[in-house]
């Protein structure tokens, strides 16, 4: 990041383990690097929510660099939610934590360099509200409480004016329409309503909005929140067999956003198929908590699904219409990779699985992501590796039931070779 007149920057260099960061500035015209202060965790940073980026191509990047003020805003998730902090560029010494308590901030929005407040969107710091609508707040460089501009409970997608007077907000759930207003910066206030989402045509066409459900992971206690989704032509007399839409993380999970969407991927369409569809938010996603989040760093190969079988087997014992001895599972790309290892792993729960263009063992997949999240590769005297617990085909033997592999040749992201592992 770019000081305003062009003399320095500021960067974050990270250690190839992802466990070591350096706040650094740079003089643009001797080439001069400084470190400013660092920062090391036990598995890998985050300079900010990866779900962000994942979900909407926002740089998730949280940190700020304001030379003016001699001072640096940085993320971290130290106290277990990726909170905000203030340091001094003269000393590298933390000068105050500006928001601390439970939730995740999930985007730095603006920072007014003049008046040093900061908008930011965040996630779970309401109790009650459901923990992945976002909501926007306002803080103080100098100290004091952050104060809640979007107080209703939905998920709040904000534009906000480029010197943080007003913003547009857009406000929904994933059964309830977007309404859009115009609203104060300074306090919330609604100033004008934009425009209320009319869903009379999508309804005329049969469309339903998906039952939001919470079960328990596989812990037995935590709260897991995902969405269900029936035929139109449901009738609570017959049994469904149920399809489990999964995508693992750590980017984001099953579920990207609660906000309203009228199509999310083909879970209706596949439901209008004569099946029941659940897509889980397991532990191991973003936004819950650094410990939800970081639950099986260096084991990629439990992809959220000891939480996919207990929501599964739980919502099976709470509405009979669900065949539990009919049990499919399907993901694209992470979610090919995980359906692929549920078929492997849970022989006896999965029956059928379609996994597209799966990273099936991340040794094939980018450094940056594999890396980061599953550890650098250690060879064992005895010849095995590090790596081997998130290999699928290392496990492809444990398959009995009926397996689809699909992937493209051309695919750049995943190259096929990590599908004819195996295939082989």
């Amino acid at each position: 990041q770019w000081a305003a007149d062009g003399k320095t920057l500021a960067l974050v260099s990270t250690s190839r383990d992802r466990k070591h960061e350096w706040f650094r500035i740079a003089d643009a015209s001797t080439g001069a690097v400084r470190t400013v202060f660092e920062e090391s965790v036990s598995d890998y940073f985050n300079s900010g929510n990866s779900a962000v980026g994942a979900a909407t191509g926002v740089d998730p990047v949280a940190w700020r660099y304001l030379p003016a003020r001699q001072e640096a805003i940085w993320y971290s998730d130290r106290s277990n939610w990726g909170n905000l902090y203030l340091y001094s560029l003269k000393t590298g010494k933390l000068l105050r934590t500006i928001t601390a308590g439970t939730g995740d901030v999930t985007q730095v929005l603006h920072v007014d360099r003049r008046t040093g407040t900061i908008w930011f969107r965040a996630v779970g710091r309401v109790p009650g509200v459901n923990p992945y609508y976002e909501q926007l707040w306002k803080v103080s460089l100098s100290g004091g409480k952050p104060k809640l501009l979007t107080p209703e409970p939905c998920d709040h997608v904000v534009s906000l004016s480029p010197d943080g007077k007003y913003f547009v907000d857009s406000c929904s759930t994933p059964t309830v329409a977007p309404v859009t207003t115009l609203r104060s910066g300074r306090n919330g206030r609604t100033l004008a309503t934009v425009a209320r989402a009319d869903l009379t045509r999508l309804k005329a066409s049969g469309w339903q909005p998906p039952e939001q459900i919470v079960v328990k992971g596989r812990d037995g206690k935590t709260d897991l929140y995902g969405l269900l989704f029936k035929p139109t032509s449901f009738d609570p007399h017959r049994k469904y067999p149920i399809v489990d839409y999964v995508y693992p993380g750590p980017w984001e999970g099953s579920i990207p956003t609660f906000r309203f969407e009228p199509s999310h991927y083909d879970d209706q369409s596949l439901a209008e198929l004569g099946f029941i569809v659940v897509a889980i938010n397991g532990m191991g996603t973003p936004y819950r908590s650094a410990a939800f989040l970081h639950l099986w760093y260096g084991d990629m190969g439990d992809n959220t699904l000891p939480d996919q079988v207990a929501g599964i087997r739980e919502l099976a014992g709470r509405d009979p219409w669900i065949d539990l001895s009919r049990v499919g599972i399907w993901g694209h790309s992470g979610g090919g990779y995980a359906t692929a290892a549920a078929m492997f792993r849970y022989p006896g729960f999965f029956e059928v699985g379609w996994a597209e263009s799966g990273n099936h063992d991340n040794r094939d997949y980018e450094t940056e992501y594999s890396e980061m999240y599953q550890g650098l590769l250690v060879r064992q005297a005895n010849g095995t590796t590090s790596y081997d617990n998130q290999a699928n085909e290392l496990a492809a033997s444990h398959l009995k039931g009926r397996l689809m592999l699909t992937y493209g040749t051309m695919d750049d992201n995943v190259p096929p070779e990590n599908t004819q592992l195996v295939v082989e």
